[in-house]
């Protein structure tokens, strides 16, 4: 009995053996074969088996998500759906791949505004000549019981920069942000250091964060657009779950 059940041992590990000689034989053989038939190609970061038999998913420098089959031969860009679970698996891999840990922001270089008892917590990054954060800033004013880090994120050009410096160097930076957004009442001229501003500029370029208003909830979760206040509810609940 004991030699049957090491017999099965050793065959189990030589079948995962050859699995995974198996799985990186594809691998290379992908990287070669679209290396050299598509040398524009962002580099190939990672390459993993999907749960569709035969096709690998592709995790590009750029964060973008193809597929392709075990020689190379065909690359797939789009949502990969599992109709069982009604899952779209691409999403939710983009959605990892995009999070950002929120206690690696760098919370110093933000405005802190409270909403009620301020227990929920949410990261946004905005212009404030961002039409988009106007719309997000007037329903996120409905939202009650959590705190918001703005992170002023001026890439709008001229204007944005000495906007987002009034704002910064005012004595009450959170106060003239929401007369600035909600109400259309500029922010007087002020003058400050403003490295925090340049210190959001490249924390953005570095996570990959292109548009504002652009929202990280608590469980890293990053959230593109503006979105209304039940969408908002509902990523501050999803986030404490």
């Amino acid at each position: 009995m004991q030699h049957t059940f090491r017999s099965i041992a050793t065959a189990a590990l030589m079948a995962l053996s050859f699995s995974s000689a198996l799985a990186q034989s594809h691998e290379a053989t992908i990287r070669k074969n679209l290396s050299e038939r598509i040398p524009q190609i962002p580099k190939i970061e990672e390459i993993t088996a999907t749960p569709l038999a035969g096709i690998y998913e592709l995790r590009l420098s750029t964060n973008e998500i193809y597929y392709s089959d075990a020689a190379g031969n065909y690359l797939i860009q789009g949502n990969l759906i599992d109709t069982k679970s009604k899952r779209n698996l691409t999403e939710e891999r983009e959605a990892k791949l995009s999070a950002i840990d929120f206690n690696a922001l760098p919370l110093k270089d933000a405005i802190t505004l409270v909403h009620g008892n301020g227990k929920r917590k949410l990261a946004v990054f905005e212009d404030p000549n961002c039409g988009y954060c106007k719309r997000f800033e007037r329903d996120l004013a409905k939202v009650d019981n959590v705190t918001v880090y703005l992170f002023l994120l001026p890439v709008l050009g001229p204007g944005s920069v000495e906007k987002s410096r009034n704002v910064w160097c005012a004595k009450d930076p959170g106060t003239t942000w929401v007369n600035l957004m909600q109400k259309d009442t500029p922010a007087p001229a002020a003058q400050c250091n403003t490295a925090a501003i340049d210190r959001n500029l490249e924390f953005a370029r570095k996570y990959k964060i292109t548009g504002t208003p652009t929202l990280i909830a608590q469980d890293g979760t990053r959230v593109p657009g503006a979105i209304d206040s039940a969408k908002i509810e509902r990523l501050l609940a999803d986030a404490s779950k």
